[in-house]
């Protein structure tokens, strides 16, 4: 009679045994139910999945900083230095001398120009007087008005009326009473020189002269000639029709 087969639990061959053993760890991890990644988060904790984001282009290193160029570094690479600015009182120092130098520059041209028109003066004042003085100083009692005409269109200002009121009041009626004449000239040297005219002062537009006149008086209270050598300043300004007298006074 055959012996019968008994089996035991846990008998078998060892690569029998590992496979069951595998099987059934594998089951035991599906029935596991996956972690809520909710309540994770809740606890404050990561969950098990790891989420990577990559940009569209990938990521790039952010530049780096560029150095700060250190002084003189300009002039090293050959690129023009910046000139210093100067400060705001050597500005205005140069700002004043600037204007100093144009005023002293004004001064000089209106003095250059004012010495020039007095030159001029003085040159047309002289002529004008050597043949003035020889009107205005002389008459006939025989054509009086027409003397005193010539004469007065060679005067300005309040000498003319002057001269209006003595010729009127007593130079004419003396001049017709006694049959006064009396012809000025200008003296000048028996050589034939230059008249004795001068100027004392000028100025563009006023000149004082100094002359010698020889007066040759001629009437009824007087026998013959008599011949009188005259000082006489005159004051001559200029005027719209040319150089007249404004002053005569004998010295």
């Amino acid at each position: 009679m055959a012996n019968p087969i008994t089996r035991t639990r846990g008998t078998g061959s060892p690569a029998r045994r590992t496979m069951t053993a595998a099987a059934r760890a594998a089951a035991k991890r599906a029935r596991r139910p996956e972690p809520d990644e909710t309540a994770l988060q809740a606890e404050g904790r990561p969950s098990g999945r790891t989420v990577l984001i990559e940009p569209p282009g990938g990521w790039d290193d952010p530049p780096e900083p560029k150095p700060e160029p250190e002084p003189g570094a300009d002039e090293q690479e050959g690129a023009p230095a910046r000139p210093p600015r100067l400060p705001r009182l050597l500005t205005a120092a140069v700002c004043l001398a600037l204007a100093a130098a144009l005023a002293v520059a004004a001064v000089l041209a209106w003095q250059y120009r004012q010495g020039q028109q007095t030159a001029r003066a003085r040159a047309e004042a002289l002529a004008a007087t050597r043949k003035t003085a020889p009107v205005v100083l002389s008459y006939d009692y025989r054509h009086l008005d027409r003397d005193f005409a010539r004469a007065r269109a060679l005067l300005t200002g309040a000498f003319r009326d002057q001269y209006d009121k003595t010729t009127k009041t007593v130079v004419g009626p003396t001049a017709r009473k006694y049959h006064g004449v009396v012809r000025a000239a200008v003296a000048a040297p028996t050589d034939g020189g230059a008249p004795a005219v001068s100027v004392v002062s000028a100025a563009p537009d006023k000149v004082v002269v100094l002359l010698f006149v020889d007066q040759v008086t001629q009437s009824t209270q007087v026998s013959g000639s008599r011949l009188d050598l005259n000082r006489v300043r005159m004051t001559l300004t200029r005027t719209s029709g040319g150089w007249k007298v404004s002053a005569v006074d004998a010295l």
